[in-house]
């Protein structure tokens, strides 16, 4: 059995619990993280989305988009909590929304054709244009 992960947003109205499985991380750089954010780049990790709940405050939850792609927001404060991707199967959690220290890291960065102009990428994990190429 995986242990749980402690997360909330930034005023505490809205907290989750998440396994500490997650599948893959990354540092996104496009327009629509870094606009979610307000930051150079959005640390994420990837699970699939029944691993994740909503423990409290879950009338204090803003969908932007649809129900199987969407960000998912605190209506109080605005935090961004998880994004709903990949068909609604996944979720990508904010790193920065976690209390706890989850196992996995950031392997890579992704979207960096459209990152920034004033960021500079500092560290050496890879980096992409867009998303990761798959491996055949």
């Amino acid at each position: 059995m995986n242990r749980m992960l402690a997360g909330k947003c930034f005023c505490g109205a809205v907290h989750y619990a998440v396994a500490d499985a997650f599948l893959y991380a990354a540092n996104c750089h496009c327009s629509n993280c870094r606009r979610t954010t307000g930051s150079a780049f959005k640390p994420f990790a990837g699970i699939e989305r029944d691993k994740l709940r909503v423990t409290q405050g879950g009338d204090h939850l803003a969908l932007f988009g649809e129900v199987d792609a969407n960000d998912t927001h605190c209506t109080t404060c605005g935090s961004l909590l998880y994004s709903v991707v990949r068909d609604g199967q996944f979720v990508h959690v904010p790193m920065g929304t976690l209390v706890d220290d989850p196992t996995i890291r950031p392997t890579h960065h992704i979207f960096v054709g459209s990152k920034a102009p004033w960021f500079t990428i500092t560290d050496t994990l890879p980096q992409y244009e867009g998303h990761v190429p798959h491996q055949d």
